[in-house]
């Protein structure tokens, strides 16, 4: 007769029935046991915590007494077509306690089945959540006030992630993308920042559009921020992520009057140094001309004490030194030219340099008939020089452009000067192409000469202030170049490295 199976050491003895009861009656969440129509056969003290009812209150009536008669019926066609199918429903109902207060309660209704499988009772697992519903309704009114307001708000906002991608963003960013002609303006923004030496401490940047259009400016300020971790594995110790605040209030506006002043100033100082260049250019030009008879009476004077005519070339000699005092104190009254260092070093944006030249030329390009076609890189590293010379470099090399194209008298169809700028590297270059007769390679180098002038040609490059404009972008450390524009006409080149100042 084989002996009865034991079980092993491990299986723990089987847990007595009063244990199940005492754990139920002082379980934290409430429980009730009905039967099949629902009536209370059984309730614990958490229940009656709950609902107010104690348990010889709650035994033998329906649970509908906690009924707070505003749940929508259908939640409860779906707990009973889930509960008469055998299957569990959870779900919260508005249920009202015996004292007539409303709560919101959670609840988790188990069939629970027979031997054969019939349902014969419903275990009900009851929770009061009307503190946690008021939390997550307050979160979201947060939420959704936090929204509202960043989306009315006129200043641009972006959250960045550590990756720089832009992780929650307002209607006023949105726009951007649309106005500056960007996928993601935070991108261009922060090189803005970045190539001004602002990053990391915010301050005004310029971002050129090109097509014609005006730049607009933003303030921008940004800030650091950590953002904990959501997980339930960070829950003790949550670990954090960075992001990046950034915040760009439009302040176009405001550089717009500011920069109406400087323009104006800006002209009066331009044509103050170019009426002065002009002046010392054409007397330099003509002492240099007058010079050239003299020396060759100094030359046939030479020839003359050769031969023994010493008296007259003496007298001679007398009227050929007054000349030259004289020519020397002409000289001595032309305008003094501004040295590389007679101004301050300076951050220089070449885009503002090209904007505020085309600003001040705008009067003699409409009256010309001229186009301009100007497209700025949107973003260019800073140079270090003299604000003044180089706005008068380039003023040089647009009225150059502006003379060739004013007059030409071919009927040519296109009467346009294109501009544009690009950052190189270490280096900004800056081309403009007109749409004149162009400059031949045998006179390239020779417009760059100091006296050099095409005089009596028709639709000439004149060369005027070429020197100067040489001059002054060598101080800056550059290079200029003249080649043939794609189109036709003249292509004036020019680069100048980034971070140079002028010596």
């Amino acid at each position: 007769m084989s002996q009865p199976a034991k079980l092993p050491a491990a299986v723990p003895a089987a847990v007595p029935p009063e244990v199940y009861g005492q754990a139920v009656d002082q379980a934290d969440i409430g429980i009730s046991i009905t039967d099949t129509d629902a009536n209370i056969l059984y309730c614990n003290a958490a229940f009656a915590r709950a609902t107010g009812y104690g348990a010889e209150e709650a035994r033998g009536r329906n649970q509908s007494l906690l009924s707070y008669r505003t749940t929508p019926r259908r939640i409860y066609e779906e707990m009973w077509a889930s509960l008469q199918a055998g299957q569990p429903w959870h779900g919260r109902l508005l249920n009202r306690r015996k004292d007539g207060s409303p709560y919101l309660a959670e609840l988790s209704i188990t069939p629970v089945h027979d031997a054969d499988g019939a349902v014969r009772h419903y275990l009900g697992m009851h929770r009061d959540v009307t503190a946690m519903h008021q939390l997550e309704q307050r979160v979201l009114n947060q939420k959704q006030l936090i929204e509202s307001v960043i989306d009315a708000a006129p200043m641009a906002i972006a959250l960045l992630d550590g990756q720089g991608k832009v992780t929650l963003d307002n209607h006023a960013y949105k726009k951007l993308v649309a106005d500056l002609g960007v996928a993601e303006p935070a991108e261009l923004l922060l090189a803005a920042l970045e190539r001004a030496g602002l990053a990391g401490k915010g301050g005004d940047v310029r971002i050129e559009r090109g097509g014609g259009r005006a730049p607009r400016w933003f303030c921008c300020a940004t800030q650091a921020i950590e953002i904990r971790d959501e997980s339930a594995g960070g829950f003790f110790d949550p670990p954090s992520r960075p992001a990046l605040l950034l915040i760009a209030s439009d302040v176009t506006a405001l550089h717009a009057e500011q920069e109406k002043a400087r323009a104006a100033a800006l002209k009066a100082m331009l044509a103050e140094e170019e009426h002065a260049a002009t002046l010392r250019e054409s007397l330099s030009a003509a002492l240099y001309r007058i010079e050239e008879p003299i020396n060759v009476i100094a030359s046939a004077l030479a020839l003359m004490r050769g031969r023994g005519d010493g008296h007259v070339a003496g007298v001679l000699d007398q009227a050929v030194a007054g000349a030259r005092a004289r020519i020397e104190e002409l000289r001595g009254l032309l305008p003094a030219e501004r040295s590389a260092d007679a101004e301050a070093a300076a951050r220089i944006n070449l885009n503002e340099v090209v904007r505020d030249v085309l600003d001040i030329s705008t009067q003699r390009l409409l009256a010309a008939g001229i186009t301009v076609d100007w497209r700025p890189e949107p973003v260019l590293p800073a140079l270090l020089g003299s604000p003044l010379r180089l706005r008068s470099a380039v003023k040089t090399l647009v009225d150059n452009a502006i003379d060739a194209i004013a007059g030409t008298r071919d009927g040519r169809p296109r009467r346009e000067i294109a501009l544009a700028t690009q950052a190189r590297g270490d280096a900004v270059a800056l081309t403009l192409d007109d749409s004149g007769p162009g400059i031949p390679p045998e006179l390239r180098l020779k417009v760059f000469e100091p006296f050099f002038s095409a005089s009596g040609q028709v639709g000439r490059h004149l060369g005027t202030g070429l020197s100067r404009a040489q001059q002054i972008v060598a101080d800056h450390g550059g290079i200029i170049d003249i080649l043939d524009a794609p189109r036709g006409g003249c292509r004036v080149r020019v680069e100048l490295p980034a971070g140079r100042s002028a010596p």
